[in-house]
């Protein structure tokens, strides 16, 4: 599992652990089962807090995408994504690509998806 955090990134770094864990889930390169690295370790390797790990590896636990096997650590879960799961990982992909292609940072598609959400806020 490749992990990268970006200090001057626009998401904690907690959040952007979250973020690419599920994606490695999502996208496969982590299999139902597959364990992934100890708290204490995770964070030596990406020189984070063991508390930011911790409540990293809980909140992909609550949203089902691994779970605590006792002593043998963390585990990648069994999960079939929902079909509005499928749907907007699609609509995502497509939003970074059209991005990248504009030349645009993360920080302004993830601004634009805000700016977006405001919206949906105001008409409801």
């Amino acid at each position: 599992m490749i992990v990268r955090i970006d200090p001057a990134g626009p998401a904690s770094p907690g959040e952007q652990l979250v973020t690419q864990v599920a994606a490695s889930i999502s996208s496969g390169e982590l299999a139902p089962g597959e364990r992934l690295p100890t708290i204490r370790s995770l964070a030596a390797d990406l020189g984070l807090a063991p508390g930011t790990v911790a409540r990293a590896y809980a909140e992909l636990e609550r949203d089902g995408w691994v779970h605590t096997q006792g002593r043998r650590g963390t585990v990648v879960a069994a999960r079939t994504p929902t079909p509005s799961e499928r749907e907007v990982a699609a609509a995502a992909q497509a939003l970074a690509a059209l991005a990248d292609a504009a030349g645009l940072a993360s920080a302004d598609a993830h601004r634009a998806l805000d700016v977006a959400f405001a919206r949906l806020a105001r008409e409801m």
